[in-house]
């Protein structure tokens, strides 16, 4: 039975592709309306990649039972929490999420959801019926021996649904999906079901012109190469994280593997993470404009009245 979206406890998303401005925005609708944030970004998890997830800058503090991360005063969930040797699915943030917006609004508070993992958010706000698959470290070994064509085309056998969705350069999404199909014996794109809503959810997504979000992701790349990212990069090396690892086979880390290995030089890597990284925010602004739910915002002041509106309903 589907629930009244009127008597749902409310929640706000905001998304948008790298570098739009989702951090200082997020943290002044916070405080303007006693939020607390929980992050939809995939890479932010882990702890000991600071820089090149450009991660906010918080600190850790004694809450309640806990600790809680906070950021310029703003309570801050599922960031910095996770060691990189370690995995987390979209099913363990789908559980998680829920969890603290049940908490937070329990303080009459607002979530604010921030992010821009397009599964994540897919998950939270369609409230998806994820399988609790494990990850099976036998399995996804004898995966990672194989090219990613070659998995692709096992995947497009089990579950052809599902090879037109998944990005074919990610990986771990292939890989994922084909553990799924293999230890439950049903195609991954049947296990997504969604459910009825747990909250009334507002999508804001910031808008950025193409060329104006290129030049900040250039410039926040000097800035990371600036504040030590190579160094960062090194750190985990010499710490025995596997390149094979989610955590290091992300978006500003990955690209840095040929560097280290003697195969090019400090500027092509750094050319090439600035390549893979408007790649990746080509993808996130193609994922997020399939959703005709979300409100395209130019400007803060816009988002701040769609907020204000929300929660007087």
């Amino acid at each position: 039975m589907c629930k009244d979206k009127n008597k749902l406890p409310k929640a706000v998303v905001l998304l948008g592709a790298t570098a739009c401005g989702k951090t200082s925005w997020s943290l002044d609708l916070s405080r303007k309306f006693d939020g607390e944030i929980i992050s939809a970004d995939s890479r932010q998890i882990f702890r000991k990649m600071t820089i090149g997830t450009a991660k906010v800058l918080g600190d850790w503090r004694r809450s309640g039972l806990g600790r809680t991360y906070h950021v310029e005063d703003v309570p801050h969930y599922l960031v910095d929490f996770l060691d990189p040797g370690k995995s987390f699915t979209v099913a363990e943030f789908h559980d998680q999420s829920v969890k603290y917006i049940k908490n937070i609004v329990k303080r009459n508070h607002v979530p604010f959801i921030v992010g821009g993992t397009g599964l994540y958010i897919h998950a939270l706000v369609d409230n998806l019926q994820i399988p609790r698959i494990a990850p099976n470290k036998k399995l996804r070994r004898s995966f990672e021996e194989k090219t990613n064509e070659e998995l692709l085309i096992w995947l497009k056998q089990l579950d052809p649904k599902t090879v037109e969705t998944v990005d074919p350069r990610n990986k771990r999404r292939v890989i994922r999906a084909l553990e799924v199909c293999i230890l439950s014996g049903q195609p991954f794109s049947e296990q997504q079901q969604k459910g009825d809503p747990e909250f009334d959810i507002l999508q804001i997504g910031i808008q950025v012109p193409r060329e104006v979000l290129y030049e900040r992701i250039d410039n926040r790349i000097d800035q990371m190469i600036k504040e030590g990212l190579v160094e960062e990069v090194r750190n985990l090396i010499r710490q025995k994280y596997s390149w094979k690892l989610p955590s290091m086979s992300g978006i500003g880390y990955r690209q840095f593997k040929g560097y280290f290995d003697g195969e090019y030089g400090l500027d092509d890597a750094i050319e090439l993470l600035k390549r893979d990284t408007r790649r990746y925010a080509k993808r996130q602004f193609t994922w997020f404009k399939r959703d005709d739910r979300i409100k395209w915002c130019e400007n803060y002041e816009e988002a701040e009245k769609l907020v204000e509106e929300f929660l007087k309903k």
